[in-house]
């Protein structure tokens, strides 16, 4: 628990752990051997851990303040999580950036989390390298097929739509909820929305824009191009361009109901998206709205990235090192995220996160002078042997001549 406590609340310091076993400013009783063991112990099940204390926050805390009319959600997406050392990181693979559009070295970072549109927290995820050898940089390594290495590898070197299935099943065996699950183009192929479908949760999902998968429209199979082509649009200032009701069949599953919702690309008024949903009875509207609730994994990528160093914080070449890094990022953001939820906070999470740097900063800073205003009386005391009074006078003294902000931060402990 110490060391875990100190991983945790290192990124509010200064310093990594290295610089301050270096300067002499570590005070944890432990040395850097007892650091690196914990990140690679291969007992830990990091991905239980998120998954149950996400649960205890949202069921136990969040779910009180949230209406019931509210539409929770469940956001899937991945984000590039890129290493220079990739020869000798175990694992690491050549894997295709969706955003530059070329490859890059490193896993894809495949997250499931949890959104009521105002708070978002991380549930599960999973650090993906290639299913190809060929594609594969780092070493691979083998393990006993019943232990938790073994399986924590085996999912890495899965597709990453059927480990989206498993993440799902992992969280709602721990007692998460949600109404929908939300993902763009990447994850929306019919397989995966037929199988989330049979886990008893909606989707609502971006249409990739792919000749080879087709919906069942007045007893044809047609392609998303096909389909907005064939039907009439909405004229005006419609919110829509198009709803139609299709059928997503592919063979040996039942057909399921959907329906397709057609809209402007507001970067490029003369083009056009669609979103798909399972659930008939929402309205178009209601579709659209509750699609944008996506855009909050963004942010969380973003926030963990930009100031809780999710990918610059360690440098382990440990599969099982990355993984526990990253469960401890992601418990960092749920603070953040409860944190902000408590006090009604309007500030983004990177402002609150720069708050939490400066005060401890400020803690320590004026702990540190305490301790040496207070070990400077004690000795004065000692060697010219002065009263009450004449220590009061001058400590009044020695205070008047601090400058103000020193004098602001020693004033109220001394007094303590």
């Amino acid at each position: 628990m110490e060391v875990f406590t100190y991983i945790f609340s290192n990124v509010f310091r200064m310093g990594s752990f290295y610089m301050q076993s270096k300067i002499g400013s570590l005070n944890e009783h432990f040395k850097k051997n007892t650091y690196y063991r914990f990140f690679k112990d291969v007992q830990g099940n990091w991905l239980r851990f998120t998954t149950l204390l996400s649960e205890r926050i949202i069921n136990q805390y969040l779910r009180p303040l949230t209406s019931q009319n509210r539409d929770t959600c469940f956001a899937i997406d991945d984000t590039l999580y890129e290493r220079i050392g990739y020869k000798k990181t175990e694992l690491a693979a050549k894997v295709f950036d969706h955003v530059n559009m070329m490859y890059r070295k490193g896993f894809h970072l495949l997250t499931l989390g949890w959104t009521d549109g105002c708070t978002f927290l991380p549930i599960n995820f999973s650090l993906l390298s290639s299913p190809k050898d060929t594609n594969v940089l780092g070493k691979i390594e083998d393990f006993d097929k019943r232990s938790l290495r073994y399986k924590r590898r085996a999912m890495a070197r899965t597709k990453a739509t059927e480990v989206m299935i498993e993440l799902l099943k992992t969280a709602i065996k721990a007692d998460h909820h949600a109404k929908y699950v939300l993902m763009d183009s990447w994850f929306a192929n019919p397989r995966q929305i037929l199988d989330i479908k049979e886990l008893g949760l909606n989707v609502i999902a971006m249409v990739k824009r792919s000749s080879r998968i087709r919906y069942l429209l007045n007893g044809q199979l047609k392609n998303i191009k096909q389909i907005y082509a064939y039907c009439k649009k909405r004229r005006g200032r419609s919110k829509y361009l198009l709803s139609i009701p299709v059928q997503i069949c592919i063979a040996g599953k039942e057909c399921r109901d959907a329906r397709i919702v057609c809209v402007r690309n507001r970067n490029n008024r003369k083009d056009w998206i669609a979103f798909l949903t399972t659930d008939m009875s929402l309205s178009e509207e209601d579709i659209i709205r509750i699609y944008g609730k996506r855009w909050d994994i963004e942010v969380f990528f973003k926030t963990c990235k930009s100031t809780l160093l999710l990918t610059k914080g360690y440098h382990g070449l440990s599969y099982d090192a990355l993984t526990a890094y990253i469960a401890i990022v992601f418990v960092r953001y749920m603070l953040l995220a409860v944190a902000k939820r408590n006090n009604e906070d309007d500030r983004t999470l990177g402002e609150l996160f720069y708050l939490m740097v400066s005060e401890v900063a400020d803690l320590t800073y004026s702990e540190s002078m305490l301790i040496i205003v207070t070990a400077m009386l004690n000795t004065v005391h000692e060697m010219f042997q002065l009263t009450e009074a004449q220590t009061n006078e001058m400590m009044e003294k020695f205070m008047n001549n601090l400058p103000e902000h020193l004098r602001k931060c020693l004033e109220p402990r001394l007094a303590a």
